[in-house]
């Protein structure tokens, strides 16, 4: 049976246009005043508005979704649950705060770690449980745990640009365009290695003497689990052989699902348990902002914001213009809907401009605190141990790693002769 293709009236136009700069306005701000409502729910708002005001069928609507990319989210939600309840993360995070004698060298293995296991597994959940250990670790040795707590969401933003798995906009990116693992994955380790050294000098140089934020009242930690040696196991070597298929050409979507089934199966994890650490909000913006951006796009409008940017001598195809266009939207309304509205007005057919768009979003997820939900993941944590991460102490760290990152990111894309 064909799905029926979505279309958009000339008359219906305007509607669609007001509820697309609406959704995305509300999300550039985070919230609705007098409303308890998040970025998650103000997309799902949306969602419902596009359904309402386009007059198509339900199906049709729901036809926008990249459902192998939604799969892929899911399935690694349960991969990165299964290792929690395992204690794989705490005991990752224990062997970071243990590390503290030398500063200099902490921070080399924080960075390090961070940016690794956000590379093949969710930077959010990362952010989570390393953050409190870390922050109180560092404040109860007399370090200062604001530039360290940055450089920790910092190397997630940019460890997770590593593969097409690190983050969900990668995801989303690899599946549309089509990319290889491997071949991204050796693309783009040089300007993440050069955003990983920019993390460590930027921190050193930010670190300075000043005195930790006072732990009186902190909230209890993120909540551990004992280690199980078994169960780790299980889960390291599910993983790597997740990561060997996606060397062949099985569907990777298929390849992450039989995982996720065979962790469900568990002998000792419920299956409640291991959902319940699902990113649930996650999956359900992601479905929302599918329908706002598809139907947004059946109106013609994006195609001639593109053909009027390209009029001006903005091509989005060029390097430095398509990162300063990608990290800029990415600070302005968060990493997750910047790429869900570029896949939609930049043609993501060259490989080149679907590594740049990869690499750049989350580069740019560190300029500004809510740039990237890993940094109010780690702001939060961190003021649950009684640190105060405030907007400007985070870009001031933040924005001079961006810029010399995505500076890196442009001369390499130059150099390799990707984008033209």
């Amino acid at each position: 049976m064909q799905t029926a293709t979505l279309t958009v009236s000339p008359d219906q136009r305007p509607v669609v246009l007001a509820v697309f700069v609406l959704t995305y306005l509300g999300l550039a701000i985070g919230r609705i005043p007098g409303l308890k409502l998040n970025r998650t729910g103000i997309a799902v708002l949306g969602a419902i508005a596009m359904m309402i005001v386009s007059r198509n069928s339900t199906s049709t609507v729901v036809s926008c979704v990249n459902w192998p990319t939604i799969f892929l989210l899911f399935g690694f939600f349960v991969i990165s649950a299964q290792l929690r309840l395992s204690g794989f993360f705490d005991r990752v995070a224990e062997n970071i705060a243990a590390r503290l004698s030398s500063p200099a060298r902490f921070l080399v293995f924080l960075i390090a770690v961070t940016a690794g296991l956000s590379a093949f597994l969710n930077n959010d959940i990362v952010c989570y449980v390393l953050a409190p250990v870390v922050g109180t670790a560092l404040v109860r040795k007399n370090m200062n745990p604001v530039p360290f707590l940055i450089a920790l969401a910092a190397a997630s933003n940019i460890g997770a640009g590593a593969t097409l798995i690190g983050n969900a906009q990668n995801m989303m990116i690899g599946e549309l365009a089509g990319l290889g693992f491997l071949r991204y994955m050796l693309w783009s380790i040089v300007p993440v290695t050069v955003g990983l050294a920019t993390i460590y000098m930027v921190t050193r140089l930010g670190a300075g003497n000043r005195p930790p934020a006072p732990l009186a009242g902190a909230e209890p930690e993120a909540p551990s689990y004992p280690f199980d040696f078994y169960h780790l196991t299980k889960g390291l070597v599910v993983l790597a052989a997740v990561i060997a298929l996606f060397f062949t050409s099985l569907p990777r979507e298929v390849v992450v699902l039989l995982a996720a089934g065979i962790h469900l199966m568990s002998t000792k994890f419920r299956t409640e348990d291991l959902l319940a650490l699902v990113d649930w909000p996650v999956l359900l913006l992601f479905t929302a902002l599918f329908v706002v951006s598809g139907t947004f796009q059946a109106t013609g409008y994006g195609t001639e914001l593109v053909q009027w940017l390209e009029g001006l001598g903005l091509d989005p195809n060029r390097p430095a213009v398509e990162v300063a266009v990608t990290a800029g939207l990415t600070a302005l309304i968060n990493n997750a809907p910047a790429v869900m509205l570029l896949v939609k007005l930049v043609p993501i057919t060259q490989v080149s401009t679907a590594y740049i768009m990869a690499v750049a979003n989350s580069f740019g997820g560190n300029a500004i605190l809510t740039a990237s939900v890993a940094n109010l993941i780690v702001v939060q944590q961190a003021r649950r141990q009684g640190i105060i991460i405030s907007f400007g102490q985070f870009a001031r760290l933040g924005i001079p790693i961006t810029l010399v990152s995505l500076g890196g990111l442009i001369g390499w894309a130059l150099l390799m002769g990707k984008g033209g």
